[in-house]
């Protein structure tokens, strides 16, 4: 769980439940255990010795499954990105216990309280994790960045690595990262805008205790050093996309544009949060323009999140481009191996066509049966992020029966209204009939039941 942190533990008991609910694993079996602790002893044998060059990382403080090292350097007017990623291919085989355990799991699964983690912790935050605790051994990308941010895929090589230091995004100085790297973040971010990118990456809620004892739902402002960071996964992740697409093969991140009826309920949110939406100007143009400081743009941004249809996976087809419409771009993911299963397939397909070798039929194999792998692992993420939500909720509004809230209809259908709180980031809905979107309500609330977690509220006076 990515969007919503309990520091103070309001939410455990019903946390404990939803891993109840969901039959999340605690543990690994004993025999994924045992395979892999024999794989982490493994010596690297298929890799250039690039130890010599500053590699650092950049994550939250707490992280220790460390997917992603960089460096860079100038190369004339492009800047010359060398994204280090955990070579998790070195240490599972396929059809070993490790691979197989991996499949039925698909990602890593968070909650506020913790991780469902993807690999056992002494591969995902130990041997295979980029860790400043020594040698490591990595698949490098080094992707050529032009003056007007375009992406380039110059090379893949496995190679040993050494992190110089473990960043983090709270204190890192700009001393502490590389020349280039903000000048890098900035190409990306603006050819992300000339070609009408509308991603989308609002700052994450937590639960909070007041003086009263009540708890609230806040944003944590997100930092300038997380989406300079994030440019570095995209860039690499398109120049990958791109390379696999004109080699004929890989697996492909896609994502519709949002439908208008989402649209439509989007402008009604922004009303009920008292931001104005010209009425010609498109939802790109319009979340450019959100600020994740303010707390009711940060929770505009997280509707608009939660409101376009989920993105897919889609494996290479003949006469078909696969496009991603957050990323206005053909996408791959490539860099997080360590949290997703897909990733550690298409880094083995990269490191085959960019060294002139045929792709393992093994990954072509796995690229066809990924899709529904990965599709069912996202589809229990997004009901536990649900789940989370609704239980964040009732546990904000528990005491609070009787208070009446002002709210805008988003939409409305046979079955009642869907409702947006004007002063909270909280979306219900109303049994009444005749609501029409766009329209001003005061709603009562009559139940806030944390054990269940449900919310419900009636017309108000």
């Amino acid at each position: 769980m990515k969007a919503i942190f309990d520091p103070q533990h309001a939410l455990a008991q019903g946390l404990f439940e939803i891993r109840q609910q969901f039959q999340l694993p605690t543990e690994f079996p004993p025999d994924v255990l045992a395979a892999a602790q024999a794989a982490a002893q493994r010596t690297p044998t298929d890799h250039i010795d690039r130890s010599g060059m500053a590699f650092v990382t950049l994550d939250p403080a707490t992280s220790t499954d460390l997917d992603q090292a960089f460096a860079i350097e100038r190369s004339g007017g492009d800047l010359l990105l060398h994204y280090a990623i955990a070579d998790v291919a070195w240490f599972v085989d396929d059809g070993d216990p490790v691979d197989a355990e991996a499949w039925r799991r698909g990602t890593s699964q968070y909650l506020p309280d913790g991780k469902i983690s993807l690999y056992p912790a002494i591969l995902s935050e130990n041997a295979a994790s980029l860790l400043p605790t020594g040698p490591r051994p990595a698949v490098i990308f080094s992707v050529r960045v032009g003056p007007d941010g375009a992406v380039r895929l110059d090379g893949v090589e496995r190679a040993i690595i050494r992190s110089r230091a473990k960043l983090a995004y709270a204190t890192v100085r700009e001393t502490d990262l590389p020349d280039g790297f903000a000048e890098l973040a900035a190409r990306i971010a603006e050819a992300d805008e000339n070609r009408g990118a509308a991603r989308v990456d609002p700052p994450e809620q937590e639960v909070e205790r007041d003086g009263d004892g009540r708890f609230h739902l806040q944003f944590r402002p997100r930092l300038r050093s997380e989406d300079q960071n994030a440019a570095l996964s995209l860039a690499t992740n398109m120049a990958v996309a791109d390379a696999l697409q004109a080699y004929q093969t890989g697996l492909f991140r896609v994502m519709p544009e949002p439908e208008e009826q989402a649209i439509a309920r989007l402008r009604q949110t922004a009303r009920a949060f008292g931001i104005d939406w010209p009425g010609q100007m498109t939802l790109t143009h319009f979340e450019r323009g959100l600020n994740p400081d303010q707390p009711k743009h940060a929770a505009l941004m997280l509707a608009i999140r939660r409101a376009g249809e989920r993105a897919t996976y889609q494996p290479y087809r003949e006469g078909s481009r696969p496009w991603h419409a957050a990323v206005s771009a053909t996408y791959a993911h490539a860099t997080a191996p360590l949290r997703r299963l897909a990733d550690r397939y298409v880094i083995r397909a990269a490191l085959a066509v960019s060294n002139g070798k045929p792709v393992p039929e093994e990954v072509s194999e796995a690229f066809e049966r990924l899709p529904d792998v990965m599709t069912q692992a996202d589809r229990l993420g997004g009901s536990i992020e649900r789940a989370v939500i609704d239980l964040a909720e009732a546990v904000v509004l528990q005491g609070q029966e009787g208070r009446v809230f002002d709210a805008v209809v988003t939409d409305a259908d046979d079955r009642g209204a869907r409702i947006q709180l004007c002063d909270l980031p909280v979306v219900a809905r109303l049994r009444t009939q005749g609501a029409m979107p766009g329209e001003d309500v005061q709603v009562r609330l009559t139940q806030a039941d944390s054990e269940k977690r449900v919310i419900r509220f009636e017309p108000g006076e």
